[in-house]
């Protein structure tokens, strides 16, 4: 398989051996210069505020700025690397050097997926691309398909969670180089596992974004998001840069798949939705790949995730169910703050409703907003709804960032955990959870003066009147708060972290041995309740090729185990007729069965 590079509309591009393209959409400026090292050349204005020039003699490495008519300095928003951080120079790339030992990679099916979802500063002591190479080995082995990494476009200071990116096709320099990014996803192909990453198109962070001195058109002040102004999909060169950047991700780092975060904030006016759009031109460019487009939408919508007569995806493969973690949260703590509350009230049965049917709020109405939320989606697949029992939102927007197993126990974190993987839904583990991690998972930033002052405010404000506030809630500026969420990799090594990782590798070699056959065919699969009660909750789905059925108890008291048809899959701990305490059984019954 040939390695592609992408040319984007805007940035710094190779039209030839040595001559690189500088382009960039500056309505707002009357003139613009490139600074190119250290020669200042005049761009040409080509009209509707595009600024062009074509420089020969340029080699890969050189750095640039844009200069303002003001005589300030600003990096490419288009940039492919930076030199050091969001505000400095950035980095001439030419793509076409890297060239990947794993070049026919061409990814995997989603039903075989078991995605794993982890930082890259804090999933190593070292926190770069580099040294999250040498652990991709023991994913592997463990029986992981799937890498989703938090996002990487490069972001305000050194550290953060990545979600306040400014430079969009730009690895985060403090992670390592482009070559370094490249490196990590080449070595997990050669290991059999994908790489996706989360993107985000919903807005932009609060430092590094000269977008509004460059072009004011970029965004629309009538169009709000919890960050900022909205983006004007709608305005042609803005949405260039919007439809290339997953493009770019796609075919220039040969990733195999991207997580779009909250596209409830994408809003578009434009007869055919940004996102549509993006979906359509990705599957006609990558036809030959296994490609998986994920979502995040609160909404609990599937307008987004259609299926043609053969049962494949034209647009979006599938969406984080929010409502699976929040059921199993309360379920398991029994903590009713915030948007918990929804799922206060018999929280078996919201619980047993994720597991059987996928979303558990289908149109009814929210305690939270007052508001209607859902839709009906029992024409999924199973294999639509990704699932987690954590995942970095969920611990990390707590006050202290507590994992499951300190809020939970591990008893109960165990049972959950196995439902999670022997469910026939996409499971997605949060990095460290393998092997039962305790270190906390904090939301923290490296902003400086005022902008430093008010993440903190308003992060220690957020938090008031809620369950997991005990105090004073980490700066996200300090380094401990970022220290603190690295995994310490001791614990893989000590005895309670090697029978938690038996414990999830036993799972996963069940899942792909069992569960991977069953949702091979796709179609819609009737998942129903079988019974709940305090603490318990049993469901089934019924395949073409058999029933699977799966029955809880993380109550205080034993309960019967509801009728399962089948053989006994998997079972903690043993199980015969009675669900003792912190319990699960999962039964399957082929179709001959009885």
């Amino acid at each position: 398989m040939e390695f592609r590079t992408f040319q984007k509309q805007w940035g710094a591009e190779f039209i030839s051996g040595d001559v690189v393209r500088f382009r960039v959409w500056a309505e707002g400026q009357q003139q613009l210069t490139l600074r190119l090292a250290d020669e200042d050349l005049p761009m040409a204005a080509i009209g509707h505020g595009w600024f062009q020039i074509d420089v020969p003699g340029v080699t890969h490495g050189t750095e640039y700025q844009f200069v303002l008519q003001d005589g300030m300095t600003v990096p490419d928003p288009a940039s492919r690397a930076q030199k050091g951080d969001v505000n400095g120079p950035s980095v001439v790339i030419n793509p076409g050097r890297y060239q990947p030992v794993n070049p026919n990679w061409a990814g995997r099916p989603w039903e075989e997926t078991v995605i794993y979802e982890l930082h890259i500063g804090t999933f190593t002591p070292q926190g770069t691309f580099r040294a999250a190479i040498d652990k991709l080995p023991y994913l592997a082995e463990l029986g992981i398909t799937q890498l989703e990494v938090m996002p990487v476009s490069q972001f305000g200071g050194s550290r953060g969670w990545g979600y306040d990116g400014v430079l969009l096709y730009a690895p985060h320099s403090a992670y390592g180089t482009p070559e370094d990014f490249h490196a990590f996803i080449d070595a997990a192909h050669g290991l059999g596992l994908s790489v996706v990453l989360d993107i985000v198109l919903n807005h932009f962070g609060p430092e590094g974004n000269y977008l509004p001195l460059l072009s004011p058109a970029f965004f629309d002040a009538q169009r709000m998001t919890p960050w900022g102004n909205g983006i004007a999909y709608e305005r042609e060169p803005v949405r260039h840069y919007i439809l290339d950047a997953p493009l770019f991700w796609l075919t220039e780092y040969r990733l195999d798949g991207l997580r779009f975060d909250a596209i409830d904030q994408i809003k578009d006016t434009a007869s055919k939705h940004i996102l549509q759009q993006i979906a359509e031109t990705i599957r006609e460019a990558l036809p030959d790949r296994h490609i998986h487009l994920t979502t995040e939408d609160s909404r609990n919508v599937i307008f987004l995730h259609p299926r043609d007569e053969k049962g494949a995806m034209p647009l979006f493969t599938a969406e984080w169910n929010d409502d699976f973690h929040n059921a199993a949260h309360v379920f398991a703590t029994g903590e009713t703050h915030a948007y918990y509350q929804d799922f206060a009230f018999e929280p078996e049965k919201k619980f047993a409703r994720a597991l059987a049917e996928g979303f558990v709020y289908q149109g009814e109405v929210s305690l939270q907003t007052g508001h209607s939320r859902g839709v009906e989606c029992h024409t999924q697949p199973p294999t639509f709804f990704v699932d987690f029992i954590q995942n970095h939102d969920q611990t990390g927007n707590r006050a202290q960032g507590e994992r499951l197993i300190t809020l939970a126990g591990a008893d109960k974190t165990r049972v959950l955990l196995a439902a999670l993987l022997l469910s026939p839904h996409i499971p997605l583990l949060f990095m460290g959870e393998e092997y039962g991690e305790t270190n906390p998972f904090l939301f923290f930033t490296d902003f400086h003066g005022e902008l430093a002052k008010a993440v903190r405010e308003g992060r220690a404000k957020e938090f008031t009147g809620h369950s997991g506030h005990d105090g004073d809630v980490p700066d996200p500026n300090d380094e401990q708060t970022f220290a603190r969420s690295k995994l310490d990799w001791h614990n893989v090594t000590t005895a309670e972290g090697k029978s938690w990782l038996r414990f999830t590798r036993s799972l996963l070699v069940l899942r792909h041995r069992y569960l991977v056959p069953l949702l091979r065919p796709g179609g819609t699969v009737e998942g129903k309740i079988v019974k709940t009660a305090p603490g318990m909750a049993a469901v089934s789905w019924s395949f073409p090729t058999g029933t699977l059925s799966l029955a809880l108890n993380i109550g205080n008291k034993p309960v019967d185990v509801p009728a399962l048809a089948g053989e006994t899959l998997f079972s903690w701990p043993e199980v015969s007729d009675v669900l003792p305490p912190n319990s699960i059984v999962v039964r399957f019954a082929d179709g001959d069965a009885s």
